[in-house]
């Protein structure tokens, strides 16, 4: 079994997973792995997952592998933030060809390595294998080594190539590497008795700035943000904090457990979504420090600052309870946002319709059933159409998901709100909750919904825009009152003018409807333009219309 091979087995077999534990000796030792069907990836692949897990490192040089549309498809999808160095912003790629196909592309990016240092001296360098290098047999692990040892800097190879599996699974492959090149190599200048790591937070639109103050005032320190604003040292210092939370147990539950197993670590999943699991945690937080040695105040700290923002935030939602009375929302998305946002969106008065489950472990489903009820209604795999029919039949007011399923809301002419990692507003926290109604209040009353519902005039045959030109033409022929039956039977239907012309049927009916018997008069009537009126005078003298008519 080879190196990659191995690894991907102990990913599938992770010990910490609930549905894994759950299973029997025997279909343990199967692990998870199946098939991959067509289209099992169109969420992304595992380069995608691994990228994405470890791009939001900002001090790091993130160097791609392969071609160069593997970078493009890549680059910037999580929209994180930081606090300070911006390298993570810059993109690098080897850039395959067809030529490094034939002979290989380890040259091409140990030379990468090099320019990369030489132009940007980054603390680390992260190389990931895709697809093509893969299959070729390029031997990242030998040239990060051998780089490594040449230039004295950390070249960290991140094997997790498109072709073995979904977006999860890379995930679980970037952690693979966190633990094995960087975890534990190097010692911080200090510690203290409230540090903590935070595991699968990526700081998306600047969420974990929404917290860290709050930690910071009770006297909490986050030694390491495993990825989310993070830097190099930090990861490779966090092995030395005195507890851990996990944020989304579906992208890196192995650090955690291996970090717990290596060091001692423990850990427990919570979420700041939401008044009362952020209090939750921040209790948590601070009970499982106080059993690690640090001082009791702590806690009282904490309670402090817990009943302080709770009121806040409760009195700052209490506006949006009698906009939202009979709201129902649609909540297409996975992990822990499955639970962490129904529990948000059920403080301000919502009613939730449904929650997606297809990336949410047992754990997830669990919590859904405690806040929802037995009747929970949980989707496993909610296909377009159905998302459509949910919509268009008012089963829901509004839907919260990805950009991938935006247009389906658009389509239905409903209220759509950006859920996942491409959002623009930060919802953690107890100022992020507020944020979020906020938005779900601007996104549930915006007018343009109502426009959006109307009828176009041209679905029905009175607000028809060619009836009623057609009709108005009709009056101007007859001088009686338009009718769409008129104008559906009158006499020269078509009747059209340029700028140049104007037909000689229409010029027929100004004869009877406005006594017109010269061009410069009929010019008027008609509507016609200077320019109509210049060529018609240029062509023939004003004369009366029978003359035209002979000529005709």
């Amino acid at each position: 079994m080879t190196s990659l091979s191995a690894t991907i087995q102990d990913a599938f077999n992770e010990a910490a997973c609930a549905k894994n534990a759950n299973k029997s000796e025997a279909a343990r030792k199967k692990g998870c792995t199946k098939q991959l069907q067509p289209g099992g990836v169109a969420g992304g692949c595992a380069f995608d997952g691994a990228k994405i897990a470890l791009q939001p490192f900002t001090d790091v040089a993130h160097l791609v592998h392969g071609p160069i549309a593997c970078e493009g498809n890549s680059w910037d999808n999580r929209g994180s933030a930081s606090s300070g160095p911006d390298l993570w912003r810059r993109s690098f790629t080897t850039d395959m060809h067809e030529i490094d196909v034939v002979f290989g592309g380890e040259k091409r990016l140990y030379k990468a390595i090099k320019e990369i240092i030489d132009k940007y001296d980054p603390p680390a360098i992260f190389v990931y294998q895709t697809c093509v290098p893969a299959m070729i047999g390029d031997d990242i692990n030998a040239v990060c080594k051998f780089a490594a040892a040449r230039f004295g800097r950390s070249v960290i190879p991140v094997n997790s190539p498109g072709f073995v599996g979904s977006k999860n699974l890379g995930n679980k492959l970037a952690g693979e590497a966190l633990l094995e090149y960087v975890i534990g190599t190097q010692e911080p200048d200090r510690t203290t008795p409230y540090d903590i790591n935070l595991i699968g937070e990526y700081n998306l639109s600047g969420e974990l700035w929404q917290i860290k103050p709050l930690l910071d005032e009770i006297g909490i320190r986050i030694l390491s943000c495993i990825s989310g604003d993070g830097k190099y040292r930090e990861v490779a210092c966090s092995h030395r904090a005195r507890v851990a939370m996990m944020v989304c147990s579906k992208a890196m539950i192995n650090v955690a457990r291996k970090m717990r197993e290596r060091y001692g670590i423990p850990f427990f999943e919570g979420s700041f979504y939401g008044i009362q699991d952020t209090s939750e945690a921040l209790r948590k937080i601070a009970l499982m420090l106080i059993e690690r040695g640090a001082p009791p105040q702590l806690l009282e700290r904490t309670e402090a600052a817990v009943a302080r923002e709770e009121a806040k935030a409760f009195a700052a939602i209490e506006r949006f309870k009698t906009r939202f009375a009979g709201k129902k929302v649609l909540l297409v998305t996975g992990g822990v946002k499955s639970w962490s946002v129904v529990a948000a969106l059920q403080e301000a008065g919502l009613e939730i319709v449904g929650t997606s489950v297809k990336k949410s472990t047992s754990e997830d489903k669990e919590r859904i059933q405690k806040l929802m009820g037995h009747d929970a209604h949980m989707i496993e795999d909610l296909t377009p159409r159905e998302m459509y029919k949910m919509l268009k039949e008012a089963k829901a007011d509004i839907m919260l998901s990805g950009g991938k399923s935006q247009f389906v809301a658009l389509k239905a002419a409903m209220p759509w709100l950006d859920i996942n990692q491409e959002r623009c507003h930060a919802y953690m926290g107890y100022v992020g909750i507020v944020k979020l109604m906020e938005e779900i209040d601007k996104a549930l009353y915006n007018p343009i919904w109502d426009q959006l519902r109307t009828p176009a005039p041209w679905d029905n045959a009175e607000g028809n825009w060619q009836a009623k030109a057609l009709a108005q033409v009709h009056v101007s022929a007859t001088g009686g009152a338009p009718s769409s039956v008129g104008a559906e039977k009158a006499p020269h239907a078509k009747r059209t003018r340029s700028r140049k012309t104007v037909e000689l049927s229409i010029i027929e009916d100004c004869v009877p409807a406005h006594g017109s018997t010269a061009v410069d008069t009929m010019a008027q009537d008609t509507n016609a333009s200077a320019a109509s009126k210049r060529a018609s005078e240029n062509k023939m003298p004003a004369q009366p219309v029978s003359a035209l008519q002979a000529a005709e």
